[in-house]
């Protein structure tokens, strides 16, 4: 009877244990997460402000407009930039390098979710073994002799070999969601690593487009300077004709010549920065420079309408903002961790196997052995370490939530930036137009006076001067406004948002780990 009540001792406390351990699984001491409050305009200032040019030529999309596609760039009708454009998630390698810190942070939700489960281990061994004579009070390995009448007991001490098989299982319940608010701190974290993929391709797509704009730019400059090369060329012809028909002076060859030589040599110069730009070009989509190269082709692309949308839809359409709002979301977790701490854990063991000192009985029944139980452990005394933890938590959290709004405030900045110079380069555009117009006319006035001997020289070389710099000055604002219009694209989030994030249950599973990721 007694043995009968001892076994029924052993069995069923760790049952009752295990039941009491399951009702409280569904604990949980984490903070509920609520995304922060950000103040967001219920429209852009800039558009408002289109009023004041009656007749300006540009015209903003209007929020009803269709959403930026995802490969913006196509909008540009660029054939080459939209090449370009294709190798960054390929080749690039700050994406790549983003790309592998998604998937580490991916393999960060793997572990956690390891802690749901018991570990199993086993530990076959083997040994040969030999008692020390000292640890039992000196006696010999052999006794007396048979025949002797002595009446102390002796005690032969021989080598023996042992063969076990023991296996070892431990599981400590999740009580209080430490274990649960880890994983989700963990799938959080790899929300905002993907973000930040997103971000850094989105960087490099947009670097990408204004390095070859600003490329396409000095070919426009070197078009422009070639042919005014030309022309100062002939002018200087026809002042070495008027010389030697007496009609001017030295001076005006040595100006001629003077103008047309420094010309020349800012023409050569324009060379450095295009070399610049186009090496530039070959790191951004993964190729050596001295393997790659663009053929000439003037700034000929004309800025497209951007889709703005209004203000609160930023929030989801800007990759940055969606990363900033995870990591909130996921130092909120982190907080729950650090309370867990206050609460006892219980750890199950459970411990069998065979065991025996001949390997004919090793895997007999006679051979096994068992032990299973509960452990309870609770920190009585940190001297404030649980507390300092948790201060921290709270602290980087708070943190957090100030790097989210300053980033959402950045965002509406740099919009608003965009729109405003889009706004402004569109009527400057077409002031400076009509300062070529009249500079054009100044230097056929200018030509024909000192042909007509009124006017000496140096004044069509002012005119001359005058003409050139207007026409750098238009493609300058041609280039500004290419840069602008992908800057606001930029802005905008190009054509991402923040339903493209991987989904929590597919982080840390057997799902695609790209899932709902951009190629």
């Amino acid at each position: 009877m007694t043995r009968h009540t001892e076994k029924f001792y052993v069995r069923s406390s760790p049952l009752a244990a295990l039941a009491v351990v399951l009702a409280l699984c569904g604990c949980s001491v984490g903070p509920r997460y609520q995304t922060p409050t950000v103040q967001a305009p219920t429209s852009y200032k800039e558009p408002t402000a289109q009023t004041v040019y009656e007749t300006e030529p540009w015209k903003m999309a209007q929020p009803s407009d269709a959403t930026i596609p995802g490969k913006w760039w196509e909008t540009f009708g660029d054939t080459e930039l939209n090449s370009l454009e294709e190798q960054v998630s390929v080749s690039n390698q700050n994406v790549a390098a983003a790309a592998q810190n998604f998937l580490a942070a991916r393999a960060l939700v793997k572990e956690a979710r390891a802690q749901y489960y018991p570990t199993v281990a086993a530990a076959p061994a083997i040994t040969n073994a030999r008692p020390s004579e000292a640890q039992f009070g000196g006696f010999k390995a052999s006794g007396g002799s048979s025949g002797s009448s002595s009446s102390s007991s002796t005690f032969v001490l021989t080598s023996f070999t042992g063969y076990s098989l023991p296996f070892d299982a431990s599981w400590q319940p999740d009580f209080w969601g430490r274990v649960r608010n880890t994983v989700n701190a963990n799938a959080l974290a790899a929300q905002a690593s993907a973000a930040d993929l997103e971000n850094v391709r989105l960087t490099v797509q947009a670097e990408v487009a204004v390095d070859y704009f600003e490329l396409r730019a000095q070919d426009a400059l070197k078009q422009l300077f070639d042919q005014t090369v030309a022309g100062y060329r002939d002018s200087l012809d026809l002042t070495q004709i008027q010389l030697r028909a007496g009609i001017t002076s030295d001076e005006s060859v040595e100006q001629a010549a003077t103008q047309l030589q420094a010309t020349q040599a800012a023409d050569t110069d324009l060379g450095i920065q295009r070399a610049q730009f186009e090496h530039a070009l070959a790191t951004l989509v993964g190729k050596p420079a001295a393997a790659f190269e663009l053929g000439v082709k003037p700034l000929d692309t004309n800025s497209p309408d951007v889709p703005f949308a209004v203000p609160a839809q930023l929030l989801e359409r800007r990759p940055d903002v969606a990363e900033q709002e995870r990591l909130v979301a996921e130092a909120n977790a982190r907080i729950g961790i650090a309370r867990a701490a206050y609460y006892p854990n219980v750890t199950l063991t459970a411990n069998a196997g065979l065991g025996s000192t001949s390997v004919v009985d090793w895997f007999t029944w006679p051979s096994r052995f068992w032990s299973v139980g509960p452990t309870l452990s609770e920190t009585l005394f940190d001297g404030g370490l649980r507390r300092g933890t948790l201060q921290q938590y709270q602290a980087l959290y708070e943190q957090s939530v100030a790097n989210y709004r300053q980033t959402v405030l950045t965002a509406f900045q740099q919009v608003e930036d965009n729109l405003a110079a889009l706004r402004i380069l569109s009527r400057e555009v077409q002031q400076q137009a009509q300062a070529i117009d009249s500079a054009q006319k100044n230097l056929v006035v200018a030509n024909d006076r000192y042909r007509a001997g009124i006017d000496p020289y140096l004044n069509v070389i002012t005119a001359q001067t005058t003409l050139l710099s207007n026409q750098q000055t238009a493609v300058g604002l041609r280039r500004q406004q290419m840069t602008a219009t992908v800057q606001l694209i930029e802005a905008l989030g190009g054509g991402w948002d923040a339903s493209q994030l991987p989904k929590p249950q597919a982080l840390g599973t057997g799902a695609d780990p790209r899932a709902g990721l951009k190629p």
